[in-house]
């Protein structure tokens, strides 16, 4: 299968008015065991803990360029549908993640997961399952929540010392006038390989925010998965991107391949 197809798919039906609620407790620690499991290698055993909770792993084999993927995805119609999907790389071990918490209202944010998903190996793929304003209230903000599938398949990241990256989008004004703001959202101190991810935007042409040694809009410190990456003393980079070094183009293809490269070095390690 087309893997980028697949996940483009998905995301395309999220829409601001759509359903939501969120897992139980339960289903919650359902989750987290499972994905677990599967970060362990026991792919069997996360299936079996996964289908308690509705969901279950999927190998896939991507088309374009022969690797091998395991998803976690719901296995039935229903509430389970809204709470996202995790992608796996199954040719190696997970070495770093990308996390896409707003789907289609940051847009592109999720193509440009894809995109880096699909050109690094080593790594995973956490995308949320609803629109930033389904449901009701913040319910499906999931970088603000903590009751999400989303936030707890990313503290099972934190808990393998998986360093992750989380993108989000924001409209570019005068004010604004940013390309991209890097930051390590709650920590407020420089991530392995952060600097060396500015300076090479830098040199592509890309103004970029540095908040770790400046002032910056949209530093992300109430974002939970930073709190608890801080908590866990794991890396965790937040990464607001402005239109333009989101999509296709000069600056998007200059954000992702330094995105690239900072996954590179995080997977050698």
């Amino acid at each position: 299968m087309d893997l980028r197809d697949r996940i483009l798919t998905y995301t395309s039906g999220l829409r601001p008015d759509g359903d939501y609620t969120p897992p139980g407790p339960q289903d919650r620690e359902r989750l987290a065991r499972g994905v677990g499991r599967l970060l362990e290698g026991d792919t069997a055993g996360a299936d079996q803990v996964l289908a308690r909770a509705g969901f279950g792993v999927t190998r896939l084999v991507d088309t374009a360029s022969g690797r091998r993927y395991d998803e976690v995805a719901a296995t039935r119609r229903g509430e389970g549908e809204h709470w996202g999907r995790l992608y796996v790389s199954a040719d190696t071990g997970v070495r770093w993640s990308v996390q896409v918490p707003h789907p289609v209202a940051d847009r592109d944010t999720e193509r440009l997961g894809v995109r880096l998903l699909e050109g690094t190996p080593g790594g995973a793929l956490v995308v949320a399952g609803a629109h930033r304003r389904a449901g009701r209230g913040d319910a499906a903000d999931v970088a603000h929540r903590e009751d999400s599938a989303f936030h707890a398949i990313v503290l099972e990241l934190h808990k393998r010392d998986v360093p992750g990256l989380q993108l989000h989008g924001f409209a570019r004004t005068d004010r604004r006038s940013y390309d991209a703001v890097l930051s390590t959202g709650a920590a407020q101190h420089t991530a392995d390989g952060a600097t060396a991810l500015a300076d090479r935007m830098e040199a592509d042409g890309l103004r970029v925010c540095r908040g770790w040694s400046a002032r910056c809009p949209l530093e992300g410190t109430t974002n939970v998965q930073g709190r608890a990456a801080q908590r866990q003393h794991a890396t965790f980079l937040h990464v607001e991107l402005a239109p333009a070094a989101r999509r296709d183009g000069t600056k998007g293809d200059a954000a992702a391949s330094a995105l690239a490269g900072l996954l590179t070095t995080w997977a050698d390690g």
